[in-house]
């Protein structure tokens, strides 16, 4: 399988991609923002539908596009404040309408839109190496040279604020970062999917790890064995990467909640059998020594 070049292209972007993206993930769901992922994937589907019509590279032009889309739902999540899920059904209706129009105007590009849609290993070319590659490397700087004031706006902006924290910043930086890395991984996982390879092990990490680091490094391993689990599957059975990619996270997430509360199961009944035991014992120890645990009688 990998004395294929589009099998090593394939390994080597989706490594690096579930990295990132398993981390965003993580902060995306602290931050009760997990749909800006979907959101943001169906705004640079209109950049991809515009790149096709122009005879311009999609990937990059979905790529500038999804970067547009973080800008503008940052200032639009501004202006609904209370209301902070509104910026994001609004600008998803705005790029999937323009995408649908785009597409419309010319039927050629509806035919060749489905490695978009679901991903394919054949669309990792050198262009998508080095830009997921780019971004892979911009978003591990971003994460590690900004952790600290991350991890307090996630938890509390307003506390962050009150601390000199510029949240306005970091917050653009971090929906800039977003739409990097969601842009990086459409040809792997598709346009319909990525938010998959961003959620769902972060999801899990959150319910198995005991702490904000550990869930960090434990999405990034569920990530990174999601995609490679993924790709190989894609290759055996001929499927769509991206499909088979989610469905292999939707596995180990599913497990992962089923063990855990086995786990929680068993804990609690060999808690009860060590009392049991524990009261038996301290009777038969108690008898032993002649001790009654009888009340005394008072005549």
């Amino acid at each position: 399988m990998l004395h294929y070049d589009f099998m090593q292209r394939a390994f080597f972007a989706g490594g690096l991609i579930a990295l990132v993206a398993s981390v965003l993930g993580v902060y995306l769901m602290l931050r009760r923002q997990a749909l800006m992922a979907d959101m943001l994937s169906h705004v640079s589907l209109a950049g991809v539908a515009a790149g096709a019509l122009l005879k311009f590279n999609p990937s990059l032009s979905g790529f500038g596009v999804a970067l547009l889309g973080a800008v503008v739902v940052e200032y639009v999540r501004r202006s609904y404040k209370t209301y902070s899920e509104v910026s994001i059904a609004i600008i998803m209706i705005g790029g999937l309408s323009t995408a649908v129009v785009l597409m419309s105007m010319n039927s050629g590009i509806s035919r060749s839109f489905s490695s978009y849609l679901f991903g394919s290993v054949v669309a990792v070319q050198n262009t998508e190496i080095y830009l997921v590659a780019a971004v892979a490397c911009i978003g591990a700087l971003f994460f590690y040279v900004l952790r600290k004031p991350l991890y307090l706006i996630t938890f509390d902006e307003e506390t962050a604020r009150t601390n000199g924290v510029p949240v306005n910043l970091i917050s653009l930086l971090f929906s800039l970062v977003t739409g990097m890395i969601v842009a990086a991984a459409m040809p792997i996982v598709g346009v319909l999917l990525v938010s998959s390879l961003i959620v769902l092990p972060a999801a899990l990490a959150i319910r198995l790890a005991p702490g904000f680091t550990a869930a960090l490094w434990l999405a990034m391993l569920i990530g990174l064995t999601g995609v490679f689990s993924g790709l190989t599957a894609s290759y055996e059975f001929s499927t769509p990467p991206g499909g088979t990619i989610a469905l292999t996270l939707l596995l180990f997430l599913v497990a992962g909640i089923g063990v855990k509360k086995l786990v929680i199961k068993w804990r609690k009944q060999h808690s009860k059998l060590r009392r049991k035991v524990g009261a038996s014992g301290q009777n038969k120890l108690l008898e032993h020594a002649g001790i009654s645990q009888e009340p005394p009688v008072i005549h």
